[in-house]
């Protein structure tokens, strides 16, 4: 989801007045959500000086308003101080509901509340977001740390989208290195093996992230239709891996000697022991996409 509005409206009426002011904004998010939609997207629904739209992938919504502020960016230099609107986006990924034309959940919510945090001329992300859309054309990411968001009980990992072509790059984090800046919390030995038909995969807490998917990149690439192109992801943290479920369709994990299942949708569970991992269907499907794993090694911090 992207949510897209324009920063310090309530200025642009100070010095414009309310007929000519409306008639500016009115215009500045119909180019909103042209930009959006010529970049694959679709306006879901305008909001006052926002505009709210929905992409089928994370790397299609990042590309797509880093070129709507590189746009607008271009555009202020055309027009006189008064009338100079400066753009603030936030994206989030995640399952949505449609409803009579509206669309509605947390990524919704999320995207609204990055909105409201962001700067002027700012894009604001969810590590999730950033990592479905990997190294996306000629943007960058400046990782921001953990911040908390209204609505959420726990602190968010966000990054900024950076769309400035003459940004210093050593700043940032780079397409090039994206994937090392999810590096593990903390130094601890490790290992987690994973089986996927007659083949054994090992990783350490070194290794991590690890990604599972149909996407070649992925370290765990399955190929079945049911799971998605970065389907889940296996991390390092206090001591443990957790397998945290990035899909549309959802993770069952299911933990050898236990009969309950675990569900995934959007979160994570920490995995331990022996067990399976059913991806996009459940367990009860018998042609399901099932992964045996293995946890093994000592917890040892090193200090």
């Amino acid at each position: 989801m992207v949510f897209a509005d324009i920063s310090g409206s309530t200025a642009l009426f100070e010095a414009l007045g309310n007929e000519r002011a409306t008639e500016a904004i009115t215009q500045m998010t119909r180019r909103i959500g042209d930009a959006l939609e010529a970049c694959g997207g679709r306006v879901v629904k305008t909001l006052g000086d926002g505009v709210l739209g929905i992409f089928g992938d994370a790397a299609g919504a990042v590309s797509a308003t880093a070129t709507l502020l590189r746009q607008q960016h271009e555009r202020q230099g055309r027009w006189p101080q008064p009338v100079r609107m400066e753009l603030r986006v936030g994206v989030a990924s995640g399952e949505v509901v449609e409803v009579d034309g509206d669309c509605y959940g947390d990524a919704v919510n999320v995207a609204s509340r990055l909105c409201e945090r962001a700067g002027a001329g700012e894009i604001w992300a969810t590590e999730t977001t950033v990592l479905l859309a990997g190294a996306a054309p000629e943007v960058w990411y400046r990782k921001m740390g953990l911040l908390e968001i209204r609505g959420k009980s726990e602190l968010q990992m966000l990054y900024q989208v950076e769309w400035r072509e003459d940004e210093a790059p050593d700043s940032l984090t780079m397409q090039a290195t994206l994937m090392s800046s999810f590096a593990p919390e903390d130094s601890v030995l490790g290992k987690i093996q994973f089986s996927w038909h007659g083949v054994d995969h090992t990783f350490s807490s070194s290794d991590v992230p690890v990604l599972l998917g149909r996407a070649t990149h992925a370290q765990l690439c399955i190929n079945d239709p049911r799971v998605s192109r970065l389907h889940a992801r296996i991390d390092w943290r206090n001591g443990g891996f957790v397998l945290t479920d990035m899909s549309s369709f959802g993770t069952w994990v299911r933990f050898e000697g236990s009969d309950s299942l675990v569900r995934l949708r959007r979160d994570g569970c920490q995995l331990h022991g022996t067990g399976e991992i059913a991806l996009g269907v459940s367990f009860m499907e018998a042609s399901a996409p099932v992964i045996r794993f293995h946890v093994a090694g000592a917890s040892v911090h090193l200090v």
